[in-house]
């Protein structure tokens, strides 16, 4: 059974390899977005919701609702990965729509401003006028969750604490898949994971950390959040596989919190790939159900 369960995996990891080589962000930025939007469209099953776009200023944004009777004083803030520099929430909609109907709550997704175009701080501050609209609608703070994947993971950290430094109140809670948290690249599985992570290098993620933060201070806890400080953090949950070279990023991030006394808990998956919650089968269901059990406990809290 051990051996059989290894060759599966290693199977699904050939596979990921392959697709992900259709939209690779070693292509340049024009082709790599539109691969992305394209390869989200053709992955995104939206039979069990509804997604209404629409725009907050110039910010795209849509909404994500499922079609069964749900509450709307609760809602999901979601922020979408591609190291800042690929990446929309049409290509997320893989996942939103899976959390949006597992959790039975409405999310709200956008696209914010890409480097190298516009690097940091531009992605933060659309962040915090979709926030701030969320706010104008009369949504409580704790009635919001901030979730992301990869970058998106990285935004929502970096959102939750751009709201701490303001001292205005905070979401109600953070769901972060894979999350992007040190762009000083110093986590140990940057060369333990190196050879089997099917989705990200080294090489790529320098040059997104050049294109989004060249010149800046890398340990600046809005562009690492992983040096943040987490205390009044609300209740956190992080969803890894343990075949990807951010794994440290995340463990890091855990052991972080945990010091801060923060209730965080942290979920890795063996065999899994970066953001595998994206992908049609049985293991990535199961972890969006995880996902969505959190945001049940913190909204029944």
């Amino acid at each position: 059974m051990e051996k059989d369960n290894e060759k599966l995996n290693a199977s699904r990891m050939r596979t990921i390899r392959m697709l992900h080589g259709f939209v690779s962000e070693k292509l340049d930025a024009e082709k790599s977005r539109a691969a992305k939007e394209n390869f989200g469209s053709l992955l995104s099953r939206t039979m069990n919701v509804t997604v209404e776009e629409g725009a907050i200023g110039s910010i795209p944004i849509e909404w994500i609702r499922p079609h069964q009777n749900h509450t709307k004083e609760t809602i999901i803030l979601y922020c979408h990965g591609g190291g800042y520099v690929t990446g929309c929430m049409k290509y997320s909609r893989s996942l939103t729509a899976k959390l949006s109907h597992a959790a039975n709550r409405e999310l709200i997704s956008f696209d914010y401003s890409l480097a190298p175009e516009h690097p940091y701080p531009a992605a933060l501050k659309d962040a915090e006028a979709v926030w701030n609209h969320l706010m104008y609608l009369g949504y409580g703070s704790k009635n919001i969750i901030i979730a992301g994947d990869s970058a998106g993971g990285n935004l929502a950290l970096a959102l939750t604490l751009h709201l701490k430094e303001q001292r205005r109140k905070l979401p109600g809670g953070l769901l972060l898949f894979s999350p992007w948290t040190d762009m000083t690249c110093s986590g140990e599985s940057y060369q333990t994971k190196k050879e089997v992570d099917p989705i990200l290098d080294e090489s790529y993620i320098k040059d997104a950390i050049t294109a989004y933060a060249e010149g800046q201070n890398l340990k600046n806890p809005l562009i690492s959040p992983l040096f943040g400080d987490f205390e009044g953090f609300p209740p956190v949950l992080i969803e890894t596989g343990d075949n990807e070279i951010l794994l440290s990023d995340s463990v890091s991030l855990y052991k972080a919190m945990k010091k801060a006394d923060i209730q965080v808990r942290a979920k890795v998956y063996p065999g899994m790939w970066h953001v595998f919650q994206m992908s049609p089968f049985k293991p990535a269901n199961d972890a969006v159900s995880t996902a969505a059990d959190f945001i049940y406990q913190v909204f029944e809290h």
